[in-house]
Parts: C-alpha cells; structure tokens; sequence
C-alpha cells in the first residue's frame, strides 16, 4: 500500500477520533443547548452559593450532583402547589404535573412556561439532555422521552434542588 494512501487514511482516521471524544466529553454545543448559552438573571459566585444554600442543595444545582433515589420528602409530595428552583426561588412545575415515575425522584410531565433550560449532558458516555433553572441555571436533573401522555416527557428532578408551596 503507498504511504501517501496510508497517511491519508490515518489523518481522516485520526480527525474523526477527535471528533467522537469532543462529542463524548460534551466539547461541541448540543442541538438544544439553551442553558450554555443563556446569560441567567440570577448569577452568583460560587462563594455566595455556598452561603445561600445549604451543602446538598449546592452540590445539587452547582456542582450537578444527584440525590440518592427516595431520598427526598418531594418525591412523596402530592398536594396542591408548586415546586420552585432551592437556589432563586423561580417557579419550575405544577403538581398538576408530576407523577409516580417508580425512579425515586420527583417526575413531571411538563414544566412552567420558560422555566426551564436544557443543555447535553454527556458525563454518562451518552447523550442526556439535562434540565436547570431558566433564571439562575441551577441544575434540577434530566429529561427523558419515557413519561406519560400528554407528553410523553419525564422531568426527573432532583428534589433537593427545589423547594414545595403549597396552595391556600
């Protein structure tokens, strides 16, 4: 074989490698990547994180961490209310909207009008699309094309990152 064709092929080789590990370690921007590129009205130092929410609600919406699954008081909540972002208070869901997913997380079908972000979440070696608050970017967990009708969406929240109101 020529090394000319050799060379050619390594270089081509060698290019798609690096894009497959950009891709996997999450370097190129994802198709619906609205929380990297937003500018959040809420932004924070870390520093004043850490002072405004207590250490599982900062590794949660900070850090991305998750909960362990039936961890949380939220996951059994059911009355009427609101589940709002534990770091600026934003409204994210509805109870109307959550449901029993059996994953050991908070779970909605649909979240408030402009509650949320997106961006890929790649840490897993696959594709994610994980959720965070629309106004300070805190990260609540992920989405997944699993859930009920009408949507056929679950919002698997982590229920430290978000605080519940009940209705009067």
């Amino acid at each position: 074989m020529p090394v000319s064709n050799t060379l050619t092929r390594r270089a081509l080789l060698g290019t798609g490698g690096v894009a497959v590990i950009a891709i996997a370690v999450g370097m190129l921007p994802g198709e619906n990547d609205t929380a990297n590129a937003a500018k959040f009205p809420v932004a924070l130092t870390p520093a004043q994180w850490k002072k405004k929410l207590n250490p599982q609600q900062y590794a949660i919406l900070r850090e991305a961490s998750t909960e362990q699954p039936f961890s949380s008081p939220l996951n059994k909540e059911y009355r009427a209310g609101t589940f709002s972002c534990a770091g600026c208070d934003q409204k994210l869901f509805s109870s109307k909207t959550k449901f029993d997913s059996g994953t050991g997380w908070p779970s909605f079908w649909q979240p408030l009008p402009r509650a949320i972000a997106t961006s890929r979440d790649n840490e897993l070696g696959y594709s994610r699309t994980e959720v965070h608050c629309s106004r300070c970017g805190g990260h609540l967990g992920h989405v997944f094309d699993d859930g009920p009708k009408p949507t056929g969406l679950r919002y698997c929240m982590n229920g430290g990152a978000m605080k519940f109101m009940a209705e009067a």
